[in-house]
């Protein structure tokens, strides 16, 4: 059970200090607490001791500061790259917010706020308020504001949709608790049984939020990466946000927040929030109203297995035509995977780009694409998937140490290359994929832009 006042005690804290400081490993750690704690205490206190450095890492806070959470509420949380670069968004609010004096500084209201990852990296001088139904995040939301924004931050406990309602009218919600805008986080349910969850099981409902938008200057929404583009309403824009290895939150910017009204943008960030590249381009009613069960089935035939996981592929006929193997063959950034924006990047910059097969990622070209946007590989060599044809693939280009890379043709990375054996001085990675649906190896070194 959560027990907050143990959590934040002085003698819990000074006792994890020590415990660092000095490497005990679990047996100590258990031994030395049951001198003074109860079996719950100490359970509860070693589940907290798993959880500090997993959070001084994720938020980038000092060795010896603690936060408020448990481990649902951490996982859930934003993390410091992600949630720095978003506050560029929140200086939007401040120069678009014409209407309030420009000595108050604009209010936020948090909405389903968590342990209050959303609000960390929100500029120092805005108000924030936390929302939530849970009293245990409300009391994490408070402390952690301390911490992180030295800010003695309102909470309100109550359903977000009707803090909403009242935020615009005259009665109901005290004046001091309104905001201009508004953050929102909706809560994720994994369907029992699956690892995936389901994009539209969203607490409140995306529908909701849209309406929870109605009653703010402007705002944000997180909702899975993968939500049906087309269910985003017009007037707002869309942002895909990531690293160079993952695209982690797509966000609906509404109202004042929304300066590119009608636009998609992709954006690379790097560990500390800083911007690497973006990429924008105007909403395409074709592109989004791409057959649903048609992606669906694009999406189950193309996800695959092993250590080399990789995002499930998106079809993109509408931007990019079918065509042979070229001279070159790109994987495009995982934000522009998953904002659907990888074809008109490449087109944009070399019109010859084109897919090998329908609804497999890997493109091809006469030229290498830009970077950071897409890994340019130059092809050295195709064959059939044998062992025998890819084995002497291999040996012609003198391989011996070899990167499996796969979509659409699932084998086991690890085993894979063992089976092989490769035996050379060189090194390449190979593709396993396929040409108009059928079953291909492609041999070809990295290639730096």
């Amino acid at each position: 059970m959560f027990n907050a006042d143990l959590l934040i005690s002085a003698k819990v804290q000074d006792f994890i200090k020590l415990a660092t400081k000095k490497k005990m490993d679990a047996l100590q750690v258990s031994t030395q607490l049951a001198k003074e704690f109860s079996n719950e205490e100490r359970a509860a206190i070693m589940d907290y001791m798993a959880l500090v450095p997993k959070f001084r890492e994720k938020f980038g806070i000092e060795n010896t500061a603690f936060l408020l959470c448990d481990k649902l509420a951490l996982e859930q949380s934003t993390a410091q790259d992600i949630g720095r670069w978003k506050s560029t968004l929140w200086e939007r609010a401040r120069q678009a917010n014409k209407n309030i004096n420009s000595e108050t500084a604009p209010t936020v209201h948090d909405l389903c706020c968590g342990m209050g990852g959303d609000s960390f990296y929100l500029p120092n001088d805005f108000l924030t308020i936390g929302v939530d139904l849970d009293k245990n995040r409300l009391e994490m939301y408070r402390y952690n504001s301390k911490v992180m924004r030295d800010s003695d931050d309102h909470t309100i406990l109550a359903d977000v949709r009707e803090v909403a309602k009242q935020n615009d009218s005259e009665c109901a919600t005290p004046a001091r608790l309104k905001a201009d805008y508004f953050t929102i986080d909706p809560a994720r349910r994994a369907i029992e049984g699956e690892n995936q969850r389901d994009l539209r099981n969203l607490t409140p409902t995306f529908e909701e939020v849209i309406e929870i938008s109605k009653h703010y200057k402007g705002g944000m929404a997180k909702i899975p990466p993968g939500y049906p583009i087309c269910e985003i309403p017009q007037g707002t824009e869309i942002l895909y946000i990531g690293s160079r290895t993952d695209c982690r939150e797509c966000l609906v910017l509404f109202g004042e927040l929304a300066q590119n009204p009608n636009h998609v943008r992709a954006v690379m960030v790097d560990k500390i929030g800083n911007e690497i590249a973006s990429w924008a381009f105007a909403r395409d009613e074709k592109r989004e109203a791409r057959n649903e069960s048609e992606q669906s089935q694009y999406d189950h035939n193309y996800e695959l297995e092993g250590r080399d996981r990789i995002y499930r592929t998106s079809s993109s006929e509408s931007d990019l035509p079918l065509g042979g193997i070229s001279k070159f063959i790109a994987e495009p950034a995982p934000v522009l995977l998953r904002s659907h924006l990888f074809g008109v990047v490449a087109l944009a910059h070399d019109e010859t780009t084109h897919l090998i097969s329908p609804g497999i990622a890997y493109v091809t070209s006469e030229k290498p694409l830009p970077s950071p946007a897409f890994a340019n590989y130059e092809i050295l060599e195709s064959s059939e998937i044998s062992t025998g044809a890819v084995r002497a693939m291999l040996k012609s280009h003198d391989i011996g140490k070899l990167t499996l890379k796969l979509r659409g043709v699932k084998v086991d990375p690890d085993q894979e290359i063992k089976r092989l054996k490769p035996k050379g001085k060189n090194s390449a990675t190979l593709f396993y994929t396929r040409l108009d649906g059928e079953k291909i190896a492609i041999l070809a070194k990295r290639h730096e832009v």
